[in-house]
């Protein structure tokens, strides 16, 4: 390697020379190419041509459903009816095709299904009911009915059947074996009798299968429900509060035939305390 010659220059050695490295230019990028206008109008028309194409075949397909009577319902091309129920052993089936009376001979394409289903709702017996098309032109109500837990006297003569929600039922053909339910009349407000017959509930469920044995059930109070059942040729009434049924019940049972035995006219037993029973006169 040549060595560097100082001499003369007024420098000493290492005075010339910068030791930091230099940074690396870097060519300038080339500006990108923007795109060419007539490639944008054509991208947007060809979006636009595929957007107008699809809502009119949309269009068409949806004019074709509606017109077409092939998916008429109980259309002329027939004799059967296409509108076909099940599930309806209580409501009337006559009430439920009544439903849909200004469908017949319309597309089911145009069935509001949600208004329907509402209105099916207020059809006697009917607690839900679910709508299903199937093509071409048929619809099938599938019903769900109420279950009665209790009869409930409707006037001073006539006695109706209630369900868990407190919805009063017309009588049906069927023998239920079910409880009078007292303290619950037809003019009450909706929200109150399902409260009162959720207190019934309540008590049938610690009372299990002794509920078959009782027949009626007083909830007027709703501190003090009341059971009234044939026991032995007479009958008995029993005041079980407001918990602990089925418990208060028992104590019942153990200890009616001493009852029976001290007291055998006594009609009315207080059981709200545990550890005694009252005759209540």
């Amino acid at each position: 390697m040549a060595k560097k010659n100082y001499e003369g220059s007024g420098m000493l050695p290492g005075m010339g020379e910068d030791p930091r490295p230099r940074p690396r230019v870097r060519a300038a990028s080339a500006p990108k190419r923007e795109m060419a206008t007539w490639r944008i109008v054509l991208i947007v028309s060809a979006v636009l041509v595929f957007a107008l194409t699809s809502l009119y075949a949309i269009h068409t397909l949806e004019q074709f459903l509606i017109r077409d009577p092939r998916f008429a319902l109980n259309g002329p091309e027939g004799d059967k009816e296409t509108l076909e129920i099940s599930g309806a052993a209580h409501a009337s089936e006559r009430q439920i095709a009544a439903v849909f009376a200004e469908d017949a001979g319309r597309s089911v394409y145009l069935l509001p299904m949600n208004d329907r289903r509402t209105t099916l709702r207020a059809v006697d017996w009917v607690k839900d009911a679910s709508i299903v098309r199937l093509w071409p032109n048929r619809v099938l109500v599938r019903v769900n009915e109420r279950a009665p837990v209790a009869f409930v006297a409707v006037s001073s003569s006539r006695f109706g059947l209630i369900d868990e929600d407190g919805v009063i039922l017309p009588p049906a053909t069927d023998r239920f074996t079910l409880p009078v339910l007292a303290g619950v009349r037809a003019g009450d407000p909706p929200t109150e009798r399902r409260e009162r017959v959720h207190r019934m509930m309540k008590l049938t469920r610690e009372l299990g299968d002794q509920t078959s044995k009782i027949s009626e059930i007083d909830v007027s109070d709703p501190d003090d429900l009341k059971v009234t059942q044939p026991f032995e040729g007479k009958m008995v009434t029993l005041l079980l509060g407001d918990h602990n049924y089925g418990l208060r019940y028992q104590n019942f049972l153990r200890n009616f035939p001493e009852i029976k035995r001290r007291l055998p006219g006594a009609g009315t037993l207080d059981l709200r305390l545990e550890d005694r029973i009252t005759v209540v006169e």
